[in-house]
């Protein structure tokens, strides 16, 4: 049996949560299914450490597709000729971008579909694609997976797909994220905040991620209490990113807003396992793996109660409406003055975040496969 895999977000220092998500369900999907041959195929040149055992032939197709009109002519030119030649049991899309040309099975993982809610936070190509191509997506694949009942519930009612076509196949948390021992955060407080206790945000810097009301509700915050703490941000800026730093400049609390770029795995681990609690706020998420990977740290959490945040975090985290600034300043202040309020939800994270592990993640996507090989 032959399975070829769209391996295009595999890209080492450069992964988010799809990527993540390609990893470790394919790392344990191939090694625990030696008597199939794997194809994965690449747009960016072949990296050896994603051949994670030897029943993996990799391929590099041409051209790396890095955005929509290049993803068209990946997927429609390249993939499909390779496919035809290869004529696999099964395509496999982790980022659930199919080949409409080819006329094999196919499964897509679609993560969510805020594209469809909230196109003015793309780019006009990228939601011009998006909002064109997925409903066929979804529609010519054999089955599909999806990363929360919320997003599964979405695609339903936005697409008026079969709800027996979809698997609910849950993330996991990376094993890298671990507490950080009392003696080393002091050091890393100095890194990252002068010394200061601070919130931290991680994930991409991109406006459903919500990052100016964060700023503000920060401000408001400080105002009120005029706590020596600050709000570290931690991650890749994406698009209309000006309009955030142009907010920071008319913020009070300015001086003490960081943002800290992309960090390496282990960095990150550190920023976060010496916080003070994650502040983790998008208006729109189909899954949202930052508050596990802060409960994996023994951190606590303050997460929107919008779109899938609340299935995930379940009650190990201090909600709040993310259009309400005043909302997420309440509960920083709860936060800061309140030890006891901190420790507990730190408890109620150290329970829930059992509930998810790739493992699980990865045993749920090839049960999907199954019903559709």
């Amino acid at each position: 049996m032959k399975i070829a895999v769209n391996t295009r977000l595999l890209r080492a220092g450069q992964m988010d949560g799809i990527g993540w998500f390609t990893y470790n369900t394919l790392k344990y999907i191939t090694q625990n299914n030696p008597g199939i041959e794997f194809h994965f195929l690449f747009d960016s040149g072949i990296d050896e450490r994603f051949l994670f055992s030897p029943n993996i032939v990799p391929h590099n197709l041409f051209p790396p597709a890095k955005h929509a009109v290049l993803n068209v002519l990946w997927f429609e030119w390249s993939a499909k000729r390779f496919l035809n030649k290869l004529s696999p049991n099964l395509f496999l899309s982790p980022d659930g971008i199919l080949s409409l040309g080819w006329k094999g099975a196919q499964y897509g993982i679609v993560h969510d579909i805020n594209f469809h809610h909230i196109p003015q936070d793309l780019k006009w190509s990228n939601r011009t694609y998006y909002n064109y191509f997925f409903p066929k997506y979804v529609e010519r694949a054999n089955r599909i997976a999806t990363v929360s009942s919320y997003s599964k519930e979405d695609i339903v009612k936005t697409y008026g797909t079969d709800p027996g076509k979809i698997d609910v196949v849950y993330c996991g948390i990376n094993d890298f994220f671990a507490p950080v021992p009392p003696a080393e955060q002091q050091a890393i407080k100095a890194q990252y905040a002068g010394g200061a206790d601070y919130f931290v945000f991680v994930g991409t810097l991109h406006p459903r991620k919500n990052i100016i009301r964060l700023m503000q509700a920060f401000d408001l915050f400080k105002q009120r209490t005029g706590a020596p703490v600050k709000l570290v941000l931690a991650g890749k800026e994406m698009y209309k990113t000006g309009e955030m730093h142009e907010c920071k400049e008319q913020l009070a609390s300015k001086q003490d807003i960081v943002f800290t770029g992309r960090l390496p795995d282990n960095d990150l681990k550190k920023l976060l396992g010496a916080s003070l609690a994650l502040t983790f706020v998008p208006y729109f998420e189909g899954f949202g793996i930052p508050p596990l990977e802060a409960m994996q740290c023994d951190v606590p959490v303050i997460a929107a109660n919008a779109t899938s945040i609340p299935e995930v975090v379940g009650d190990a985290a201090l909600l709040v409406d993310p259009y309400q600034v005043a909302d997420i300043a309440t509960a920083m202040e709860q936060l800061w003055e309140q030890p006891a309020l901190r420790a507990q939800l730190i408890a109620k994270g150290q329970q829930q975040k059992n509930v998810f592990s790739w493992e699980r993640t990865a045993r749920l996507l090839w049960e999907g496969i199954g019903k559709v090989l």
